[in-house]
């Protein structure tokens, strides 16, 4: 698959249902009392890492840069999607939320204290993994953390109608957490939890946090 066409479908995709998602997902957190732990986890090791900027890469709406905002995280959102980084600034007006692709992040090398892709590697197909992860471990500081959220499973979806039936074109790609433990270890960073389980989320989601290993270049 060409990357020029799964970035531009998926950025019609969400242009076209950024304020249905941001209606149904809005609350999501209030219902996923692990997910909350997790990301207050993850909080803390920013915290302990001697804090900065923490990118929420594919932030959507901005709900998770929001909720990591008020534990206390200096978090801000890229999202490929223009519409959607319009509902985040709309909803969030004091956060930092801008245009951008994980495929081509424009950050600079090891600016950032922690990143977070919550639900937002789904739809970016195997072979672009490894670039995207290199990406994730280029911005990050030495330590910091790295918290990926996705849907558990083998197979890949292709998405036609989504978020108040409207017409959608994605493919939603599950993957198995040790295969992708496996290549954020090829991508020079140490696992340190992983869990799966089910919730207002995912169906069946998976959770890997992991830091960017010391002395990787």
């Amino acid at each position: 698959m060409n990357t020029d066409d799964w970035l531009a479908d998926t950025r019609a995709s969400y242009d076209t249902v950024a304020d249905s998602y941001a209606d149904q997902v809005r609350n999501l957190l209030d219902d996923t009392p692990e997910e909350r732990a997790v990301l207050a986890l993850f909080a803390a090791w920013v915290r302990e890492n001697g804090a900065g900027p923490v990118a929420d890469v594919g932030c959507g709406p901005g709900r998770i840069t929001a909720h990591l905002h008020g534990l206390g995280v200096d978090a801000f959102g890229i999202d490929l999607s223009p519409g959607m980084i319009e509902v985040a600034r709309r909803d969030h007006p004091g956060l930092r939320f801008e245009p951008g692709s994980m495929t081509e992040l424009g950050l600079t090398d090891r600016s950032v204290a922690g990143l977070i892709a919550w639900y937002s590697l789904i739809h970016v197909p195997d072979e672009e993994i490894g670039p995207v992860l290199a990406h994730f471990h280029r911005v990050l500081r030495p330590g910091g953390p790295l918290l990926l959220s996705f849907h558990v499973g083998d197979e890949r979806k292709l998405k036609t109608q989504g978020y108040g039936g409207h017409p959608m074109k994605v493919y939603v790609h599950r993957r198995r957490p040790d295969q992708l433990a496996a290549r954020l270890d090829d991508a020079g960073f140490d696992v340190e939890a992983q869990r799966t389980l089910t919730s207002a989320e995912s169906r069946l989601g998976g959770l890997l946090l992991a830091r960017r290993r010391p002395g990787t270049p």
